[in-house]
């Protein structure tokens, strides 16, 4: 029977790449998804699966055997783009300018849908429940997670597992991770104003343009000197805004950056320190300061469990070449809200193929995958399933 599903995967894969392509043409971004969830609820019906649509605001969860006694596995996929021009030379580039699926999202989706569809027909197989959640808005703070968990897409469900594409791996490679996976991603936006006049007469001015230099050195003192090198951390400036002609000193000028650490501790010390530096530079120059500091999702955390059947379906695929076991990474990911009510894990599928061009990191104007991944992705969603209901694991939990 495991043959037969694993075969399936590539028999259905033209329709898997279609969904995929069709998907990365009409990109839409956190919050503002509208037809992207029709079409995942319009192909979960037509399955025979069950689907709740408007979920915490966007979301769709369709579920598999809702009325069938038994544990109950939770899948997730998101499915929002990002304020990204698509640069790339492919005939399913976006056709929404400024707007891409520079992350993988529309990948993730068709292979969630994919998953759907293999299990469905195999549902009189299943010993127990299966709950497909396609999220919205990963990308934009607060995320989608939170607001679907609030409005019950986790009622129910035992466990939960999910999958992120990646141009780090190669295709073929699954990537895994024990314990701490990702890192807590906080944004902050700053306008310093001072009182800007000629370039002349600086004396006479307050210079936000310089104080706003003298900031952002300042700032890494923080990690290089505050911060111990046993607890990472980062603090990169990704904006700097001030001034629109050369002789004139300009009366505000904006910063923007993101702070990533792993753990609550570190977060709260760059946090103070930040603010101190802040302060002290306001002080010292005489500007003023507008400061917006968002925190970001908390780290994903893989129990174990549930990680170890991930790595029991994924040695019995043939098509998966080398199991990687990955460091952790700061980037931020809403999985995690997940994590925190149920026990979950979450793996990487290898996507990157130098000779496709699908090398570019994520979040680049040229983003694209080698979609022969997504084949191995799928796999393991299916027999992780299958080993999932054969554990038992609601007798497990309610021990």
């Amino acid at each position: 029977m495991r043959n037969i599903l694993l075969q399936k995967v590539e028999d259905y894969y033209d329709e898997m790449i279609e969904i995929r392509r069709h998907l990365h043409m009409y990109p839409e971004l956190s919050f503002e998804e509208v037809k992207t969830p029709a079409y995942i609820a319009n192909y979960l019906r037509d399955l025979g699966i069950d689907v709740r649509e408007g979920v915490g605001g966007r979301g769709v969860v369709g579920t598999l055997n809702k009325d069938k006694e038994g544990p109950t596995l939770a899948l997730r996929a998101d499915f929002d783009a990002l304020p990204i021009q698509d640069e790339k030379d492919a005939p399913y580039k976006s056709t929404v300018d400024g707007v891409m699926h520079a992350c993988g999202h529309d990948a993730h989706t068709a292979v969630l849908l994919m998953t759907a569809k293999i299990l469905s027909e195999h549902k009189d197989e299943i010993n127990g429940r299966v709950v497909f959640l396609h999220q919205h808005a990963e990308e934009v703070d607060p995320g989608g997670a939170i607001q679907m968990i609030a409005d019950g897409c986790l009622t129910g469900v035992d466990a939960i597992i999910g999958q992120h594409v990646s141009s780090s791996l190669d295709v073929g490679k699954i990537g895994y991770k024990y314990g701490t996976t990702t890192g807590i991603p906080d944004d902050f936006w700053i306008t310093l104003k001072g009182r800007g006049g000629h370039a002349a007469h600086p004396d006479q001015l307050i210079d936000p343009l310089a104080a706003g230099i003298q900031l952002c050195n300042d700032l890494q003192y923080i990690v290089s000197r505050k911060t111990s090198a046993l607890s990472p951390a980062v603090l990169s400036i990704t904006m700097f805004n001030a001034g629109e002609t050369n002789n004139v000193i300009p009366d505000t000028c904006k910063i923007g950056g993101t702070i990533r650490t792993f753990d609550a501790n570190t977060q709260t010390s760059v946090i103070e320190g930040f603010k101190k530096v802040l302060e002290g530079i306001a002080t010292s120059t005489d500007v003023t300061y507008d400061l917006k500091y968002s925190k970001g999702y908390p780290p994903v955390v893989n129990t174990e469990r549930e990680t170890d059947l991930i790595l029991e379906a994924t040695k019995e695929i043939a098509s998966v070449q080398e199991l990687v076991e990955l460091e952790a990474s700061l980037g931020g990911e809403d999985f995690s809200y997940y994590q925190q009510r149920v026990p979950g894990a979450f793996f990487y599928t290898g996507t990157r193929n130098e000779h496709f061009k699908a090398d570019y990191p994520h979040h680049h104007p040229k983003f694209d995958i080698d979609e022969q991944g997504l084949i191995n992705a799928v796999r393991v969603f299916l027999l992780t399933t299958f080993k999932f209901m054969e554990r038992n694991y609601q007798n497990e939990f309610n021990v």
